[in-house]
């Protein structure tokens, strides 16, 4: 980690540009700027037919490059915002893919279309004011839920839980919520139960634990019976059967993210076991 950020340092300090597929998983830091070579340029990472990623529509682009967190166009260029690591996916039907910075930040910042878990705290007129560990709080109408008309209004009261997604999320505006999606079906969105237990892991853990081939989760879904909803703002809902067991599966999930695989097969097998 220490060379990795040594050489990011030193490429920002000479303002030399690094080819974006040359430094997929290593370090970036905020200010550098990445190049990405065109497809019918077959010179390889670093070659002279590298130059800055153009995100805006130019007669001679033809790879369609979508910019996720920690990355920002700035023009014709791309620069990255955050530190981390700068991770890659591969498009489904032709163009770039999508490049966005890993990072392990603490704050949670809302971005359109996740699923996160708010606490309501308080009723402002027609919409609900939603704590989802942002800078501010979201905002939730009445209507945004399922069935919900002005003469059948959703029972929500203070302090009610909410899983929903995020229809706006704009640095310059207040963040919305809704509990629908766009067919207007709740598909598992809207109050939490009551019971269970809500507690906070950090954001890496949470994309880890949200991974198709997650370990994880296929090995606590061997040990009890359990609900479990998760939040894109590092936010856990879990309930299991016992008090008991619901305090195990936390526990398990606040100390994973610092285990290895074998550790982890260690402390899984202890518990069925028992």
């Amino acid at each position: 980690m220490a060379e990795a950020a040594a050489v990011g340092a030193e490429s920002l300090a000479s303002g030399q540009a690094r080819a974006a597929r040359a430094v997929l998983g290593q370090l970036v830091l905020p200010g550098e700027e990445l190049l990405l070579p065109e497809h019918e340029d077959a010179e390889g990472p670093g070659g002279a037919g590298e130059r800055p990623l153009r995100l805006s529509p130019a007669p001679r682009s033809r790879v369609r490059v979508v910019c996720g967190p920690g990355l920002r166009r700035c023009g014709e260029r791309l620069l990255v915002t955050k530190c981390g690591r700068l991770r890659h996916k591969e498009p489904g039907g032709g163009g770039g893919g999508v490049y966005w910075v890993d990072s392990q930040q603490k704050r949670y910042v809302p971005v359109k279309g996740d699923h996160v878990i708010g606490i309501v705290t308080a009723k402002s007129g027609d919409t609900f004011k939603v704590d989802v560990g942002g800078s501010e709080p979201a905002s939730l109408s009445y209507l945004a839920f399922e069935g919900a008309t002005k003469r059948n209004r959703p029972n929500v009261q203070v302090g009610d839980l909410i899983y929903g997604q995020f229809v706006v999320a704009n640095k310059d505006m207040e963040p919305e919520m809704v509990c629908i999606d766009s067919c207007g079906r709740a598909n598992g969105m809207g109050v939490i139960g009551q019971d269970g237990l809500l507690f906070k892991v950090t954001l890496g853990l949470i994309r880890k634990l949200l991974a198709p081939d997650c370990e994880i989760i296929q090995e606590v879904g061997k040990l009890y019976p359990l609900e479990i909803v998760f939040g894109m703002n590092g936010r856990i809902w879990v309930k299991a059967r016992t008090i008991q067991q619901t305090l195990i599966l936390a526990n398990i999930f606040e100390a994973c993210e610092h285990m290895t695989p074998e550790q982890r097969r260690q402390i899984f097998s202890r518990l069925a076991e028992s």
